[in-house]
């Protein structure tokens, strides 16, 4: 078995890889704004890259602590959802979710992650500012993981949180390549008794013979051309002629393959909380920590018991609207970073998004439901401190219709807020695209690693998200995380609602070149993604 080193991958093959991909043809960059205050993409330009020496000082500043290690194979296996099905998928070990990693702030994440998969891989820290050779993105920061070869993670964990990690290579996240990451805080100020870490996920692999690629490629035939409805918005028609199956999100792949089993396209969808469109897929599961509504997960505790929940939503295109039956919650962190703490009946959470939450638990088995936001469909665990019936498959529990916090409400906590600063370079990126053609992107162009939107370091950078569409999109910032506006949570995925500006700023500190993408699957694949690149 080959095994990718940082040494051998970010050596001299991804340095000449790099060289390619830190030049561009000036001719493309015609009709491209550059009046943004510094936010136009420049190609030529002479960018840090991901193994160059800012990197490691950078890293070393971090003052790396004592080293975890930890091994993962990406496998096929059967997978066990649960009341009688099975299916057969991609996953970490047999593990639906994958194995959850524990590490404390400080400490040194050292993880070999071996492919025994028929396709290349990787590795993506959710929500992490981590060293930039370690993001796992293929084609930018580091190589596909080849069939049967390996790489090896090393880097500093330095802020607690609730976080997740998952594969950057074309649609294999919303398989079931995924599992939580806790970074435990050494001087933990909350008081609870136990935690619960909650992972949302909406499944269609191996189902009826549908995959993610298959749903990918039904969605890419657009819904103008199959009679549905338009749900459009803007079109980037600046990309005619392009060659879609090469605007992969990571690597480059083989043709789409022909749509595969029912139809999962989905029409009339809707939700006031997301602006009107929901979703584009149809999935025949949502799951709570890989178990159906007709097989639920158990958590057991006390009566009385202070109940610490880690949500992570892990879905590939669909919100989540989250509740305990019989009880309120305390939002507590939101993206592994403390907000005034708010009480609510209810949460909500986008792709990518992260929420944690307390709650002093009755006495009783209660619903733990998860909605899926606009799909009239829901996922279910189980909450037992004592006697009496498991809640049914189909329970709907009075708190989904009361109180719902999302994390764009959220105050960050005095200790993490953003100081207020005025922004030294203001990027703008419209959200552009439509369900008629499918053809997402940012500022009307596909995603293009060798097309980098420059940051400096040092420079408070302002974010300023324009959705054009009439969808909304989450859209998440790899390696770094902003402040929301007058106060707002510090957040690394947020949601913006259709026809909705959102400006985020933060504070460039960690050089490379970094991914700022939307986090539904399926619209970052077809092209809503982007590029920030540390000038030298």
């Amino acid at each position: 078995m080959s095994r990718l080193t940082r040494r051998t991958v970010l050596g001299a093959g991804l340095a000449a890889a790099g060289t390619g991909l830190l030049t561009a043809c000036s001719d493309s960059m015609s009709g491209m704004d550059h009046s943004s205050g510094g936010g136009g993409t420049s190609p030529s330009a002479d960018y840090v890259t991901p193994d160059g020496k800012q990197v490691g000082a950078a890293e070393a500043l971090r003052r790396p602590g004592p080293e975890r290690r930890f091994k993962l194979t990406a496998v096929e296996t059967p997978l066990d959802l649960g009341g009688g099905r099975t299916v057969r998928s991609w996953a970490y070990g047999d593990d639906l979710p994958g194995k959850e990693i524990r590490v404390t702030a400080g400490d040194t994440l050292a993880l070999t992650l071996a492919n025994n998969l028929p396709e290349a891989t990787s590795l993506h820290w959710h929500g992490l500012a981590l060293r930039n050779d370690m993001d796992g993105v293929p084609g930018l920061t580091q190589r596909d993981i080849r069939p049967g070869g390996s790489f090896d993670y090393r880097f500093a964990v330095t802020h607690p949180g609730t976080y997740w990690f998952h594969p950057h290579s074309g649609v294999q996240q919303d398989r079931g390549l995924y599992a939580p990451l806790i970074v435990e805080d050494p001087k933990e100020p909350l008081k609870y008794d136990k935690e619960w870490v909650i992972v949302l996920d909406d499944w269609v692999d191996g189902v009826d013979g549908s995959t993610p690629d298959a749903v990918l490629a039904e969605l890419s035939q657009g819904m103008g051309g199959t009679g549905g409805m338009d749900h459009g918005g803007t079109h980037s028609g600046s990309m005619e002629g392009h060659d879609m199956s090469t605007m992969s999100m990571t690597r480059k792949k083989s043709p789409s393959p022909k749509p595969a089993g029912p139809s999962r396209m989905l029409m009339g969808a809707t939700s006031d909380l997301l602006g009107g469109d929901a979703g584009d897929v149809g999935y025949p599961h949502y799951l709570i920590n890989g178990r159906t509504p007709d097989e639920p997960r158990t958590f057991a505790a006390r009566p009385g018991d202070r109940i610490r929940l880690r949500i992570v939503n892990a879905g590939g295109d669909t919100a989540f609207r989250v509740a305990l039956g019989g009880h309120k919650l305390t939002v507590t962190h939101t993206d592994g970073f403390p907000v005034e703490h708010t009480q609510t009946h209810a949460v909500l959470l986008g792709m990518g998004e992260r929420l944690d939450a307390l709650v002093t638990v009755g006495d009783g088995a209660f619903p733990l439901t998860a909605l899926a936001e606009g799909k009239a469909r829901t996922a279910l665990a189980v909450l037992r401190t004592g006697g009496g019936a498991a809640p049914s498959s189909s329970v709907r529990p009075k708190e989904l219709d009361g109180k719902v916090v999302h994390g764009g409400q959220l105050k960050a906590a005095e200790s993490v807020r953003l100081e207020s600063r005025r922004p030294d370079r203001t990027i703008e990126f419209k959200l552009t695209g439509s369900m008629t053609t499918y053809d997402w992107a940012v500022n009307g162009r596909k995603y293009d690693p060798a097309q980098r939107y420059p940051v400096r370091a040092g420079e408070r950078v302002r974010l300023s998200f324009v959705n054009t569409t009439t969808m909304w999109h989450p859209m998440h910032l790899h390696g770094h995380t902003y402040g929301l506006a007058d106060g707002g949570a510090r957040k690394d995925t947020s949601i913006v609602l259709p026809g909705r500006k959102l400006d985020v700023d933060f504070d460039a500190d960690n050089p490379g070149l970094w991914m700022i993408h939307c986090h539904n699957v399926y619209h970052a694949e077809s092209g809503m993604m982007a590029v920030l690149g540390y000038l030298q």
